[in-house]
């Protein structure tokens, strides 16, 4: 293992990292900067910066659940540390609109009082948004900021500089401390030629003569080679296929890449189309870039779901979210013939004007196989045709961040492992030295204290919470774990009747089985367990005995049969029903 790389402190007994709270290693003039979220994974982006009595936190969004997270919503951070030290927060600031950035405000907000938020224009229209339908926009005032604003504490001077994403009003920060000068970049890449505003070449390269003691930067495609392309040529390529398109033109995209559906927009009407917008996400997004300016289209460029039958087919560009094949997206039920509104026509051109997540491949291609099978000529991203560019720097635009902010001491965010650790790498070949690049997890804490940068054996809370329905507390994660082994193993319910008067049970147990095993094929099996159950519960009814103790019962002696008898472990649940006549006398008693 590299002297750069850190792996998270185990809690014995446990996959989670350690939790140690105490600053027994950092001096009370130390600068602490650690992440609660962000590391090691794509999402729930969050980055504080601690100076003795004040933090300032940078983002604070969530994380969408994998496929193994059963009837999850989202994932957020840990917010406990910052609930015990509530009263040292002083600002939150939010670096662009993505849900990876501002999608926990609601949950942090429900735990924690948060005087302001700061935040660029685009990212507070959408934050606005977000807490008028959770009835919490009178909860929190938020302070528009620029490239030329300035956020002062008594130790703390942040300052912004612009960035291009694919999301307008996006910005990176300068964060002046007392121990030295931290560097946040933000989401961003380097276009050239730019749908919004361009990149602050010349801020970035000032930082860079001034001297930069701390840089934390982008790593999602850290392992994407080159430059990526212009949303220029995607605004080309898009034009030219709405320009051959003969029938209906369907646009899937992110609904949150604004530049991306500002020019699906101005094609279709530069075409003479009509548009149309479905999805909650994308008409949300759509909604909030035109009262900003963003997208300058009049009202009468577009169409209501009900005037689609009665216009043209070429005549109409449809704009809809799903272009990762999420099962309830509007493409997706367009493409199983469930939506309301459209139904696929031969003629129709699906354009996927994104790529596919890693792990989203098989969804994608389901909804394509879906569509085509319908009679639509489906175009997804490839080398062929320039239809999709991403939003995060590529290996040579990380390169360009690292020569111009020139950092004495590197720490890659916003990023998987192996993401991080790539970027690292990059930054050691652009002149770090590598003893000055930290690979941190969530929690690590690196200490700057007067210019010089180290790690702290100290770590911070720092796991994740499950958001399942309202639930915020955490409390859901045993409900997840059974979810798991419902999904793998099954259920076996086994229902017991006993008399506890006199100790007694009335029949033999019946076992109940749900996706454990094939009932049919398997009478003997059961009947076998409900045997061993019978002969159990009667030695234990033997003595006096309690419910609890019947339950135990019944799960010792199962479990054990029926994993070794099928090798799975299905959760079992049993059920006792007690004689009425039993209960009578404890009734008469209460009252």
């Amino acid at each position: 293992m590299n002297n750069y790389e850190r792996k998270p402190a185990q809690r014995k007994g446990s996959s989670k990292p350690a939790i140690v709270e105490n600053h027994s290693s950092f001096k009370e003039t130390d600068t602490l900067v650690y992440a609660l979220g962000g590391l090691g994974e794509v999402g729930k982006n969050m980055y504080c910066i601690e100076h003795h009595d004040e933090i300032i936190i940078i983002d604070a969004g969530v994380r969408f659940p994998e496929e193994n997270l059963l009837g999850v919503d989202y994932v957020i951070p840990d917010y406990t540390y910052l609930i015990r030290n509530q009263q040292k927060i002083k600002a939150l600031i939010i670096t662009h609109g993505h849900e990876d950035h501002i999608g926990g405000i609601p949950f942090l907000m429900q735990v924690l009082k948060l005087e302001k938020i700061y935040a660029p224009r685009f990212a507070k229209g959408l934050i606005n948004r977000k807490l008028e339908e959770r009835r919490m926009q009178n909860q929190v005032k938020i302070e528009e900021i620029t490239n030329i604003s300035r956020v002062e504490t008594k130790y703390f001077k942040v300052g912004f500089f612009n960035t291009v994403h694919s999301i307008p009003d996006t910005l990176g920060l300068l964060v002046n401390t007392p121990n030295g000068r931290i560097v946040h970049t933000g989401d961003f890449k380097f276009d050239l030629t730019p749908v919004g505003t361009n990149s602050d070449y010349q801020l970035m390269a000032y930082m860079g003569q001034i001297g930069v003691d701390l840089l934390l930067s982008d790593s999602t495609n850290a392992g994407v080679k080159g430059f990526s392309i212009s949303e220029k040529k995607v605004a080309a390529a898009i034009l030219d296929i709405t320009r051959r398109a003969q029938g209906r033109l369907i646009v899937a995209s992110f609904a949150s890449n604004v530049y991306r559906v500002r020019q699906i927009i101005e094609a279709a009407i530069a075409c003479g189309r009509k548009i149309s917008v479905f999805g909650r996400s994308m008409e949300n997004v759509v909604d909030i870039a035109r009262k900003l300016g963003h997208i300058s289209v009049g009202e009468e460029h577009f169409l209501r779901p009900e005037q689609l039958n009665h216009t043209p087919a070429n005549k109409v560009t449809i704009i809809c979210t799903g272009s990762q094949g999420e099962p309830l997206a509007a493409l997706s039920r367009i493409a199983n013939g469930t939506h309301r509104y459209i139904k696929i026509i031969p003629g129709d051109t699906v354009v996927f004007s994104s790529s596919p997540i890693p792990g989203n491949a098989n969804s994608v291609n389901r909804v394509v196989n879906s569509l085509t099978r319908a009679g639509a000529n489906v175009l997804t991203n490839s080398p062929l045709n320039s239809i999709h560019t991403t939003g995060h720097a590529s290996e040579e635009e990380q390169k360009l961040m690292l020569q111009l902010i020139k950092p004495k001491y590197f720490m890659p965010i916003h990023g998987e492992y192996k993401m991080l650790k790539q970027h690292a790498d990059t930054g050691i070949e652009t002149g770090v030295l590598p003893e000055n690049v930290f690979i941190c997890a969530n929690g690590d804490a690196v200490v700057l204290r007067d210019g010089v940068c180290s790690l702290s054996d100290t770590r911070i809370q720092a796991d994740d919470i499950y958001v399942d329905g309202s639930d915020t507390s955490g409390l859901s994660t045993s409900v997840i774990k059974d979810r798991r082994i419902l999904s793998d193993n099954g259920m076996v319910a086994v229902i017991v009747s006993i008399d506890s008067r006199f100790n007694k049970i009335l029949c033999r147990p019946s076992i109940v089985s749900r996706g454990f095993v094939y009932i049919k094929e398997s009478q003997t099996l059961l009947k076998e367990a409900e045997l061993l159950v019978y002969e159990a519960l009667k030695k234990k009814m033997v003595g006096k005995t309690t419910f609890g103790e019947l339950k135990n019962t019944i799960r010792g002696s199962l479990e054990p049969f029926l994993y070794q008898k099928t090798h799975r472990n299905p959760i079992v649940i049993p059920v006792i029903l007690n004689q009425k006549a039993a209960m009578q006398p404890k009734a008469t008693e209460t009252r």
